[in-house]
């Protein structure tokens, strides 16, 4: 895996990086927003697949869910890995997937630049290791926010760090967008532990609750952290959102509008019954919708779980090839280019599937030499 040619074809496999390249802008859907009075608020629904279909700023979401078992001593699934194809590994057998990991689950060391990685982890434990000497274990309601700027190395293992208990895993990775003005930034990456991330709590008139985390944005009062520098969603008038909707069965909540020309989806990934506006939801779906209307959400008799992407879209071409995402296919060559005779910045840790000392607690060490250390 050191060569650059063996590193590119993993990279091309990789449901991470998605296989193939496309060029258009997103869609925006801002057309469709005009002259819409008494107009069904909903634009479309679709059925959620492992990765999940984004608009403008967003590129795409990908939900992993695994059901890992207790640790070996390497931290590795105790299980056979017998009629696995290790190293690209996205088959749910036994419950869960190892992905490009040949030992530990995850994603060895690879390559991204031009856009940005949002990585909200409800269950499990990930580790972080990357090009600039950064290091990270987060997991369990944290949140990673890295900007690949102009290029970065890094990897992303699920370690089983349990021997006695078994280690479920559940996590949404974001690929948000950067504009051509910000492609070539310094990779940044910055941490929202979970107790950095704000919960907005409304109980409807029948005492049931909705909560919500405010990952990105902002709803009624409740401001989410700040986002590395260089995002799109560090512009407040880009209106950019991210937050996970938690409802209680049978529970009523009005989502706020926003501006006329956002886009807004809503993925609708856990519970059985929910409907919006007034139309009965498919479980597992998307829902595109009008942004600038306020749309009433009714759950079901189970809990209910949303997760809302909204922002204003950049409205430039997108040019995707793997782990890159430029504006035209000579910035997509010149990235190929500049890994080939960089890698960007190399890969200072021992193996590539880098995980950290099982008794390690949360942590983040970032490339300047601060530390943030989470005891519990």
């Amino acid at each position: 895996m050191s060569t650059f040619f063996s590193r590119r074809n993993f990279l091309l496999k990789m449901p991470f990086a998605l296989g193939s390249a496309f060029a258009a802008p997103l869609l925006s859907f801002s057309n469709s927003q005009k002259n819409h009075t008494n107009m069904n608020p909903i634009i479309k629904i679709s059925p959620l697949g492992f990765m999940w279909d984004t608009t403008d700023p967003f590129l795409f979401c990908v939900h992993h869910e695994d059901a890992f078992p207790k640790g070996n001593d390497q931290m590795g699934p105790v299980t056979s890995m017998d009629g696995r194809h290790l190293g690209d590994d996205f088959i749910i057998k036994d419950g869960f997937r190892m992905y490009h990991g040949k030992v530990v689950p995850g994603f060895p060391g690879h390559p991204h630049r031009g856009f940005e990685t949002i990585t909200v982890v409800r269950k499990g434990i990930v580790d972080h290791a990357d090009s600039m000497g950064a290091s990270g274990r987060y997991g369990n309601g944290d949140v990673q926010w890295m900007t690949a700027g102009k290029g970065v190395q890094h990897s992303e293992m699920f370690p089983l760090i349990s021997k006695e208990e078994e280690n479920p895993m559940e996590l949404f990775q974001i690929w948000l967008n950067l504009p051509r003005k910000n492609k070539m930034v310094e990779p940044h990456f910055k941490m929202l532990w979970s107790d950095m991330i704000p919960n907005v709590t409304d109980t409807d008139a029948n005492g049931r609750k909705t909560i919500t985390e405010v990952i990105a944005g902002k709803l009624s009062n409740t401001e989410a952290a700040a986002p590395p520098p260089d995002s799109w969603a560090a512009d407040p008038e880009n209106e950019v959102a991210v937050w996970n909707i938690k409802m209680e069965a049978n529970a009523q909540w009005v989502l706020p509008e926003a501006s006329k020309g956002i886009n807004r989806t809503l993925y609708f990934y856990e519970g059985d019954e929910l409907t919006l506006s007034g139309t009965a939801i498919p479980r597992y779906s998307a829902i595109t919708v009008l942004a600038d209307t306020a749309l009433t959400l009714i759950a079901g008799k189970d809990p209910v779980s949303v997760l809302v992407l909204q922002g204003k879209p950049i409205a430039e071409p997108v040019i995707q090839y793997g782990p890159f995402v430029m504006n035209t296919k000579e910035e997509i060559n010149q990235a190929f280019q500049d890994y080939h005779a960089t890698q960007f910045g190399g890969w200072p840790w021992s193996r590539y599937d880098q995980v950290h000392d099982r008794n390690k607690s949360r942590f983040a060490k970032y490339s300047d030499g601060r530390e943030e250390i989470k005891e519990s």
